[in-house]
C-alpha cells in the first residue's frame, strides 16, 4: 500500500510542495505570531517530518523569515502567500489553506493552541 500524498502551494503557483505520509498534529493556533503572519484570528496547521516534504514547484523552497529562536516562517517571494513554518527541529508546519484538497480528513484540526489569545468573539469548536 502506498503512502498518502498531499500537494499544495502558493496563490501564484511558483512554490509547490508534496508531503508524504501521515500528518502529525493537525491543529489550529491563535498565538499572536500566527495572527500577524496570517492576518486572521486563527491559523490551521498540519505538521510533517522535514524529510516527508518536497518542494516541487519551479520556485523551489519558499522564502524564509526568522520569526523565533526555533522557527522560520515560509512564504512565496513572488505573491507573498503564507505556506507555513520550517522549524529547526526536524519538522515543517504547512498551513492547511495551502493544500490543493483541503477537505481531506487527515488535515482536520484536532486541537487548538493559544485559545486565550483569540478574540473573544471568535468561537472554535474542535469536534472529536
Amino acid at each position: 500500500m502506498s503512502e498518502q500524498q498531499f500537494e499544495g502551494g502558493c496563490l501564484c503557483g511558483h512554490i509547490r510542495f508534496r508531503a508524504t505520509g501521515e500528518p502529525l498534529r493537525p491543529h489550529t493556533c491563535s498565538c499572536t505570531m500566527c495572527q500577524q503572519h496570517s492576518g486572521a484570528p486563527t491559523l490551521c496547521w498540519v505538521i510533517f517530518p522535514r524529510d516527508a516534504v518536497e518542494w516541487i514547484g519551479e520556485g523551489g523552497m519558499p522564502a524564509l523569515y526568522r520569526s523565533s529562536d526555533f522557527s522560520s516562517r515560509a512564504f512565496c517571494p513572488r505573491c507573498g502567500s503564507n505556506l507555513g513554518a520550517i522549524d529547526d527541529a526536524p519538522t515543517i508546519g504547512l498551513v492547511s489553506g495551502s493544500f490543493d484538497e483541503k477537505d481531506q480528513l487527515a488535515l482536520r484540526p484536532l486541537t487548538h493552541s493559544f485559545d486565550t489569545s483569540r478574540p473573544s468573539w471568535w468561537s472554535i469548536d474542535i469536534v472529536s
